[in-house]
C-alpha cells in the first residue's frame, strides 16, 4: 500500500482521490496534509486536479437531493429499518461514513472524479424515481473510500481539515510557484468545468502582481499563569518592559483585511487569503480617494451613526454571496486601519511601526473619507493604566487591547515578541443543561453536544450550545448522566431532567429576533460545571439581557 501512495498513476480513476481523501481524514498534522496534497497535485490526472481544488475550496455542486431522501434510500439499499439507520448514522456520525459501511458492491462503475461531479449534477432536473435509481446505482458500484468520496460529493460535506491555506501549500510544493501567487489565482469566477489545471493554475496572469496581498503579521496572546487571558494581570503586562517602548490600540472584533490600490483597481483580502473584493463595494469610492500604490491593514467593521455595530450585524453580510441594497444600507461598513504595509508603490513592511504610523496617519487624512477610519492610539505612561484601558474596552466591536512594539518591523505570521494581543475576560452565566445529541468523530459514543436554558417565567428557556470546555472525564460524567436522565427523545436528541448547572462563558452579546431567547450570544463554550448549585439557583434571562450594551 505504501509503494501504491507513492505512485497515484497506478490507481484507476476515483481511487485516485479515495486515496487522498483518505490521508487528508487520517491526520490532523498540517505538513502531512501538505505532503499528501503535493503527491497528488504531482501525479493525478489534471481535469481531476482541478475539481480537488474545487472541491476543497468551496465549489461545490449544488445539492440535487435532501438529506431525507438519502435517508430513506440508504435504508432501503441497506435492508435495516429506518430508526436502525438513524441510530448507525448518529453512532458513526457522518451520513457519507454510513452508508460507506452498509452499502454493498454489486457492479463496479469506473469513472473520474470529473465525471462522477456531472453524475449528481445531473440528478438536479431527474423525477425522483430516477434520482432513486442513480443514487443506489452509484452505492452498488462503488466501496470503500470511492463510496465515502461520492457520499461527500452529493452531500456537499467535504469538512476534512483542509483549509484554503493548506491546499494552496499543497499546490506550491507540488508546482514550486509562490503561496501568495497561487492564493490570488484561485480566487474569482472560475468553473471547474471550463476552466484547465494549465490555466488555473501554471499560467501567469497579469492581475497577479497588481492583486497580490501581504501575509498579515499576527499576535500572540497575554497570558496568565493558567494559561488564559482571563487569568492575566498587571504583572504580565510589566513583563513587557518599559510602557514607552509600546503603542497601545483597541483590539477591534470585526473582520481583518487588506484594502490594496494598484494602477485603477483595488482589491480587498481577508486574513484567511480570500479574494472579497465584491462583499465590499463600499470600497469601491473609497479606494478612489486613496493614492495608488497602497497596501492598508486593519479591520472591516458594521459601522452605522458614527459608532460599531454588534458583531451579530456583521454577520449578517459574511458569506453572503451578493451584497443586495437592503442589507448595505441596514449593516454600512467601514475599515479601521491600523498599518500601512506598501506605500507609492514601495515594500514599507520594514519600516519601524512608528514610521509606518506617521505614513498611515498621512494618508488616512489626506483621503478624507468616511468609510476610512484610523485606529487610534490610546494613551497611557504606565502599565497601570493600561490595565484600566482594559477594564473599559468591552464595546459592541472591541474585544481587548493590542501592544505593538513601537520599534518592530511588520512580519509574516505569528511572531512572539513585537506584537500582542489582551482579550478582556469572556462574560458568562449560569445556565441548565435541558437537551444533548452525541457528539462526531472520536466522541461519536458520547452525549457531548449540548444545549442550555435560563429561567423565565418559571421556565428554562434555550439560550444557547455548547461542546467545548469540558474535561475528558466530566463528558464521561455527563454522558452517563443523559443516559439515566433522559425524558424524552427527538431523533438523535435527548430532553433530559435539569438538574445539572454549568457556567457558560461566551465573548459577545447581543439581541436578536431570531433566537427564541431574544439574545445571541457569541463563541459559548463551558466554563465550568457548577456541582455546588441546584437548577433553581441558575440565572435568568433577564440577567442575561441585562448584560447587554
Amino acid at each position: 500500500m505504501n509503494d501504491a501512495r507513492d505512485h497515484l498513476a497506478a490507481y484507476p480513476r476515483l481511487q485516485r482521490e479515495a486515496l487522498l481523501f483518505d490521508e487528508l481524514d487520517a491526520t490532523t498534522g498540517t505538513n502531512a496534509k501538505v505532503d499528501a496534497l503535493a503527491r497528488y497535485f504531482g501525479e493525478a490526472m489534471d481535469r481531476d486536479k482541478v475539481w480537488v481544488i474545487a472541491l476543497l475550496s468551496g465549489r461545490r455542486p449544488k445539492r440535487p437531493v435532501t438529506s431525507t431522501l438519502l435517508r430513506k434510500w440508504a435504508s432501503e439499499i441497506s435492508g435495516i429499518p429506518d430508526w436502525l439507520f438513524e441510530a448507525s448514522y448518529h453512532v458513526v456520525g457522518d451520513f457519507a461514513e454510513t452508508v460507506t459501511h452498509i452499502a454493498t458492491l454489486k457492479e463496479p462503475l469506473t469513472k473520474s472524479l470529473q465525471e462522477w461531479v456531472r453524475y449528481v449534477e445531473e440528478l438536479k432536473d431527474l423525477p425522483e424515481e430516477e434520482k432513486a435509481e442513480r443514487v443506489k446505482a452509484a452505492w452498488s458500484g462503488l466501496a470503500g473510500m470511492e463510496l465515502f468520496v461520492f457520499n461527500k460529493i452529493i452531500t456537499g460535506g467535504f469538512r476534512i481539515g483542509v483549509s484554503q491555506k493548506v491546499m494552496v501549500k499543497g499546490l506550491s510544493k507540488a508546482t514550486g510557484l509562490e503561496e501568495d501567487v497561487l492564493a490570488h489565482r484561485l480566487m474569482g469566477d472560475w468553473n471547474p468545468h471550463t476552466t484547465t489545471f494549465q490555466e488555473l493554475v501554471l499560467e501567469e496572469n497579469s492581475g497577479d502582481a497588481d492583486a497580490r496581498p501581504y501575509p498579515f503579521y499576527l499576535a500572540y496572546g497575554i497570558e496568565g499563569p493558567d494559561g488564559t487571558a482571563a487569568g492575566a494581570g498587571l504583572k504580565d503586562v510589566q513583563a513587557l518592559g518599559d510602557p514607552r517602548e509600546w503603542q497601545a490600540e483597541h483590539k477591534w472584533d470585526g473582520i481583518r483585511g487588506q484594502l490594496i490600490v494598484r494602477g485603477d483597481r483595488h482589491f480587498v483580502w481577508s486574513r484567511g487569503e480570500e479574494l472579497v473584493t465584491d462583499k465590499y463595494p463600499e470600497f469601491r469610492a473609497l479606494a478612489a480617494a486613496l493614492p495608488k500604490g497602497i497596501a492598508l491593514d486593519g479591520e472591516i467593521l458594521a459601522w452605522k451613526d458614527g459608532a460599531p455595530l454588534p458583531f451579530a450585524e456583521m454577520q449578517k453580510r459574511i458569506g453572503r454571496k451578493t451584497v443586495g441594497n437592503k442589507i448595505l444600507a441596514d449593516v454600512p461598513v467601514v475599515l479601521k486601519v491600523y498599518d500601512l504595509l506598501e506605500f507609492e508603490g514601495r515594500d514599507i513592511r520594514q519600516l519601524p511601526l512608528s514610521e509606518r504610523r506617521v505614513l498611515l496617519e498621512r494618508v488616512v487624512h489626506a483621503a478624507a473619507h468616511p468609510d476610512l477610519l484610523l485606529s487610534d492610539v490610546l494613551p497611557f505612561r504606565t502599565w497601570e493604566e493600561l490595565v484600566a484601558h482594559r477594564e473599559t474596552a468591552r464595546t459592541g466591536a472591541v474585544e481587548g487591547i493590542m501592544l505593538k512594539r513601537r520599534t518592530s518591523t511588520y512580519e509574516v505570521g505569528r511572531r512572539r515578541g513585537d506584537w500582542w494581543k489582551w482579550k478582556v475576560d469572556p462574560m458568562s452565566i449560569d445556565a441548565v443543561l435541558t437537551f444533548s445529541m452525541q457528539g462526531h468523530g472520536r466522541r461519536a459514543d458520547l452525549y457531548t453536544d449540548h444545549t442550555f436554558g435560563l429561567w423565565c417565567d418559571g421556565k428554562l428557556v434555550t439560550f444557547a450550545k455548547a461542546y467545548s470546555g469540558l474535561t475528558d472525564a466530566e463528558m464521561v460524567a455527563v454522558d452517563a448522566f443523559v443516559k439515566k436522565n433522559t425524558i424524552e427523545r427527538f431523533g438523535p436528541v435527548r430532553q433530559v431532567q435539569p438538574q445539572l448547572v454549568f457556567e457558560i462563558a461566551f465573548e459577545g452579546i447581543s439581541s436578536s429576533s431570531r433566537h427564541k431567547s431574544g439574545v445571541a450570544v457569541r463563541f459559548p463554550r463551558i466554563a465550568r460545571w457548577r456541582h455546588d448549585k441546584k437548577a433553581a439557583e441558575a440565572n435568568s434571562l433577564d440577567d442575561l439581557k441585562a448584560l447587554i450594551r
